[in-house]
């Protein structure tokens, strides 16, 4: 069954008009891009997870569970890495929540505990404002409302000047917007090198 669905689904892009996903960046940005109707709600709230694999009920979520989802469905835990990580080099992260050791349910849900872990594991690059530099599945941080920091992906979807769209959760849930140089970017990563 998943097979013959694999199938119509790729049958059914292919009669649109749609590329279908081709590298491992178009797959993470496809996997964000799949939360879009899923994911409606924007909710900060703290919730105990279970570990490794938790998630927040799928209707709702913030910014990084975007990121978190879509990673997880491309096979790669953020909770589980980002929780490693911190565990063993807890001071290198920001204190900025007044915490004295790792917190399993939430440290992968904070966007500068996000950025500290791919800086940590070489995947930053230069931040620009030419369009041509982001890739489909790339990371992009910044702030919202002054100082908020935010998380999204780049999508592999375009606007009609070829500057990529984002899909992000910035309050009414997953959603794919133009908004790529809208938000003062404060980080650009690349998990897929290819």
């Amino acid at each position: 069954m998943r097979i013959l669905t694999s199938i119509i689904l790729f049958l059914t892009l292919l009669a649109c008009g749609q590329k279908t996903a081709t590298t491992k960046g178009e797959k993470l940005a496809e996997a964000a891009r799949a939360q879009i109707g899923v994911t409606n709600t924007y909710d900060p709230a703290y919730v105990s997870l279970k570990y490794p694999g938790g998630d927040v009920p799928k209707e709702r979520g913030v910014c990084t569970d975007v990121i978190v989802r879509a990673f997880r469905d491309q096979g790669f835990d953020l909770q589980k890495l980002v929780h490693e990580d911190m565990k063993k080099n807890f001071s290198k992260y920001p204190k900025r929540w007044g915490l004295k050791r790792p917190d399993k349910n939430i440290d992968h849900r904070r966007v500068p505990n996000l950025r500290t872990y791919f800086n940590r594991r070489g995947l930053e690059l230069k931040v620009t404002k030419n369009k041509d530099d982001y890739k489909p599945g790339d990371l992009v941080t910044c702030t919202v409302a002054g100082n908020r920091p935010h998380i999204m992906i780049v999508s592999d979807q375009t606007n009609s000047d070829g500057a990529p769209l984002i899909v992000h959760n910035i309050g009414g849930g997953a959603a794919e917007h133009d908004d790529l140089f809208t938000y003062p970017i404060t980080g650009h990563y690349r998990w897929f090198k290819e």
